[in-house]
């Protein structure tokens, strides 16, 4: 089960909790869509009690950033753990990801 919390609006920053996977993903997907398309900015996630993510996630994360850059914005991950930053760099993901301790 994940939660997503809306921190702030500018940047529109999201907090991350629970899992996030496949079951769930398209839900993630659909709601930082609707806030964001609603007032485009730069998008943040403060990620430091997300606890799992699956490939079905990071994909989901691969949209998202294409969706604000094509709008000339910028999307960051903030506070990953250890063993989820791993997956972002396994999967080369931080040399296209704002990634921020």
């Amino acid at each position: 089960m994940q939660e997503l919390t809306l921190l702030a609006r500018e940047p529109l920053t999201f907090g991350l909790s629970g899992e996030i996977d496949a079951r769930n993903a398209d839900e993630f997907y659909a709601e930082v869509l609707e806030k964001y398309n609603a007032a485009p900015c730069d998008l943040a996630f403060d990620c430091a009690k997300l606890e799992f993510i699956d490939s079905t996630t990071l994909g989901t994360f691969v949209k998202l950033l294409k969706h604000v850059k094509s709008d000339g914005r910028r999307m960051t991950l903030r506070r990953l753990q250890p063993r989820l930053k791993k997956l972002f760099t396994i999967c080369a993901l931080d040399t296209i990801m704002e990634i921020e301790e």
